[in-house]
């Protein structure tokens, strides 16, 4: 018998809903069983019989009942759960095993970190740029203002190209600082390298496609394309870039960082740039063109982009993960009007849009010079330490022990050994002594190549220079 617990919070209704429930999966209330009707039970509990009512209804409403208008209301055919059947519910499906997955997180987790996740007192990473307590309060000032300023209509769907104001931010700057001159409806914004590379095998390539990717080069990009079950084959490079030749003739894309080669660090040759395009051209490929971190020249002004050249069938990427902080997870893909419309389709499909406060706070952020204010501190602190970090290496006798390559642009640099050298032994001790280097293994395919990609963005120049000596005294 039901009954009414005066000293429970629950409403009554809610009560007795529970124990009729239980009185039915626990089989007290056996399928086919007739319902008391409404009024007789509403006064043998000493309840409203609108109390019963809306418990029957929700009963009905559930399946735990049915009803007809001369049968009444009878419990369904409800079949008592097993405790054996309990344990298979609470256990639940297995995943599936995802061996490609599990592989490439580990070996991102390697790339980005190391194999042992250890404090050391100077860690040379080439993933992470620059931050200090300026950007922090520009930063907050822009999310305040964003967040103060936005209307109701900011909240809906948004648009799967991204947030239009944000792409006229950066329209702008690119046609300023990079000479690329486009309209917005070829600017698709994206979280992240990863995202870009990821909607772009979704939305241009097929399954097993045959894609060719520097090496070394940028793990996420071949993880990425091999994970979308992508044919992806290795292109060696040397002190001119990619080495046009040996790209598969049955690519359907290229992935290169021309202006700042990601791991060696050399700049793509003029020729080699020239031979790329015509190939391009003549079969009918796409480029993917990574241009990372080429904002922090240290000999001239950036190099042009290969997408100014051949805009029909070059991607370019930007990111803001080098210029600002890699937290915002907010790039863009740069094509053609075509390519990007298809890409925007996919996007609305998968991911729909970008989160709109991160871009109303990008949005503000440039909008009030914050971000080009940004640059030119960051541009003078990363020449400080660019420098520091050549003379520490030459001042250590490494550089004539060593190959050093990657030293006109970006963020890092490379100290390259013979092949036969033990790279993996000097990262450990190096470890041991609280430095941390990044050797190149993680950042190849196939190639043998060996040394240490050496990133300076956040480490001082006093630092530096404790470093690269402690590092020396370590090989040399």
């Amino acid at each position: 018998m039901m009954k009414v617990i005066r000293n429970d919070k629950r409403p009554i209704w809610q009560q007795l809903l529970d124990q009729a429930i239980h009185n039915i999966t626990s089989g007290i209330w056996a399928p086919g069983e007739l319902l008391i009707p409404s009024r007789e039970l509403a006064h043998m509990i000493g309840v409203s019989r609108s109390t019963i009512q809306i418990v029957y209804e929700e009963l009905l409403s559930r399946g735990y009942t049915v009803t007809s208008r001369r049968g009444g209301t009878r419990v369904s055919n409800w079949k008592q759960v097993t405790e054996s059947t309990k344990e298979i519910i609470a256990a639940g499906p297995i995943p599936p095993s995802l061996p490609l997955l599990n592989s490439a997180v580990d070996q991102l987790h390697d790339w980005l970190r190391g194999k042992e996740q250890r404090e050391v007192d100077i860690d040379f990473s080439p993933h992470e740029p620059y931050l200090d307590g300026q950007f922090q309060k520009n930063w907050r000032q822009s999310l305040l203002h964003a967040s103060a300023e936005m209307d109701l209509s900011n909240w809906a769907y948004g648009n799967p190209y991204g947030f239009t104001p944000l792409r006229e931010q950066i329209q702008r700057y690119l046609s300023l600082e990079r000479g690329i001159h486009i309209q917005t409806n070829q600017i698709l914004l994206t979280s992240g390298a990863q995202h870009s590379i990821d909607l772009i095998a979704q939305s241009l390539l097929a399954d097993g496609d045959t894609v060719s990717v520097e090496d070394p080069g940028f793990p996420a990009a071949w993880m990425a394309m091999k994970y979308r079950r992508m044919n992806v084959l290795p292109v060696p490079v040397d002190e001119y870039g990619l080495v046009v030749e040996q790209i598969h003739p049955q690519s359907k894309l290229i992935f290169t960082t021309p202006s700042h080669q990601c791991a060696v660090g050399v700049v793509m040759s003029e020729p080699r740039r020239q031979q790329l395009l015509h190939k391009a051209a003549q079969e009918q490929f796409w480029i993917i063109e990574d241009d990372y971190d080429s904002e922090f020249r240290y000999r001239g002004e950036p190099l042009p982009t290969l997408f100014c050249q051949a805009p029909t069938n070059t991607l370019y990427l930007m990111s803001f993960s080098k210029m600002i902080a890699p937290g915002i997870r907010i790039s863009a893909i740069v094509g053609s009007v075509e390519a990007i419309a298809q890409l925007a389709r996919v996007q609305e499909l998968t991911y729909r849009h970008l989160p709109i406060m991160d871009q109303l706070t990008l949005t503000h952020f440039i909008s009030n010079g914050h971000f080009m204010r940004h640059m030119r501190r960051v541009r003078n602190v990363y020449r400080r330490r660019h420098e520091a970090m050549t003379k520490a290496i030459i001042a250590s006798g490494l550089g004539e022990r060593f190959t050093l390559s990657g030293v006109e642009t970006g963020l890092h640099m490379l100290l390259e050994a013979e092949g036969s050298y033990d790279e993996e032994t000097v990262t450990k001790l190096a470890l041991q002594k609280g430095i941390r280097v990044y050797p190149l293994a993680p950042y190849c395919l196939e190639s043998k190549r060996k040394g240490w990609v050496l990133g300076f963005a956040k480490v001082d120049e006093t630092s530096i220079e404790q470093g690269i000596h402690r590092l020396s005294e370590l090989i040399l």
